[in-house]
């Protein structure tokens, strides 16, 4: 029921100025967001909230610190276990040096792609009221997408840095784009709208941000 009354909030468009030229003028600051376990512990974790100027991609402040995590996982739900850790390091930012609040969070997950349409970047968006782009870095197979032949012959077709195809699923609805980020790399991005920012958006931002294959912002 929480998720639902959440993913009510869910904004699919760009609602900022940037958003809507090439090149994003008037975007300074990016933030990307992940939480990474410890191998072989599934209860202690590095939350971790970067900042880098845009487009020089230079890092202008980083949050990392161990936390217990305590809830359980469940499929389907892992925001709940991951976000508040998240929002934390967005509030301790906000408290500590409100001008470098993130104009964009790039979240190491899924948004729109997710079984209920409502992934970790929707979540965290809606929480923080930021816009939220998900990135991950393996299909989530819902609404029928599935990693056959024809994805990976799809894949291949990416010939350089940029190049994109639409992931669609059964219902007929786009739930992300596959993204060959960098020239040197065949491996793709899984791109989604998280909050307040619409896919083409999302996917020309992404790749304004990759040095390499990660984008610059969740890598660090």
């Amino acid at each position: 029921r929480e998720q639902a009354r959440l993913k009510a909030g869910v904004v699919e468009r760009d609602t900022e100025e940037w958003q809507e030229e090439p090149g994003f003028p008037g975007l300074e600051r990016v933030g990307g967001v992940d939480l990474s376990y410890i191998k072989g512990d599934d209860t202690s974790a590095c939350a971790s909230l970067v900042v880098l100027s845009f487009p020089a991609l230079e890092v202008l402040y980083e949050d990392c610190r161990m936390v217990a995590v305590s809830a359980p996982y469940v499929a389907g739900f892992l925001a709940f276990r991951e976000v508040p850790f998240l929002v934390e390091a967005v509030q301790r930012l906000q408290q500590a040096e409100p001008r470098l609040k993130p104009q964009v969070l790039l979240v190491d997950g899924n948004g729109l792609l997710h079984p209920r349409g409502f992934g970790v970047a929707c979540h965290l968006g809606v929480l923080t009221d930021l816009p939220c782009i998900g990135v991950a870095k393996n299909l989530l197979q819902v609404d029928g997408l599935v990693k056959d032949e024809l994805h990976r012959e799809q894949i291949r077709s990416l010939q350089r840095g940029g190049d994109a195809f639409p992931l669609t699923g059964t219902s007929g609805r786009v739930l992300g784009m596959v993204l060959r980020s960098y020239n040197n790399s065949s491996k793709p991005l899984y791109v989604s709208v998280g909050h307040r920012v619409c896919l083409e958006t999302a996917v020309r931002l992404v790749k304004s941000c990759c040095r390499y294959r990660i984008p610059e912002p969740i890598r660090q």
